[in-house]
């Protein structure tokens, strides 16, 4: 990972924070908005920080509606429980990605030009 600024820092979670609510990829915009900026590719290690502050505010935001969601699901509410299960499913197979996947997405999914296409 390179040495990322402050600023290269900033204005990365402005992108991200940004971009993830608009139909447009966030994740190419942070390995395409360094190189227009001439700044140094911060690596997949920041974009999941991105990823995960985004998240966090997710979470932060929705989190009346996530307690309600497992305390139903605790209590044996069908719905909640089939909700619960599905977010679960659904998380796994891109977490099992993500660990098998680290080094390939990093050397070619990190190509503007392939982005680009």
């Amino acid at each position: 990972m390179a040495s990322v600024t402050t600023l290269h820092a900033v204005v990365l979670g402005l992108v991200q924070g940004l971009g993830e609510f608009l139909p447009i990829s966030s994740s190419a915009h942070l390995v395409v908005l360094p190189r227009l900026l001439g700044w140094p590719d911060q690596g997949l290690s920041m974009d999941v920080a991105m990823h995960m502050g985004t998240l966090l505010a997710l979470v932060v935001y929705f989190w009346k509606d996530l307690a309600d969601l497992a305390l139903g699901a605790l209590k044996g509410e069908p719905k909640q429980r089939k909700m619960l299960l599905l977010i679960l499913a659904a998380t796994v197979p891109g977490g099992i990605a993500g660990l098998l996947l680290d080094d390939y997405v990093e050397s070619v999914f990190r190509d503007p030009a392939l982005i680009a296409g």
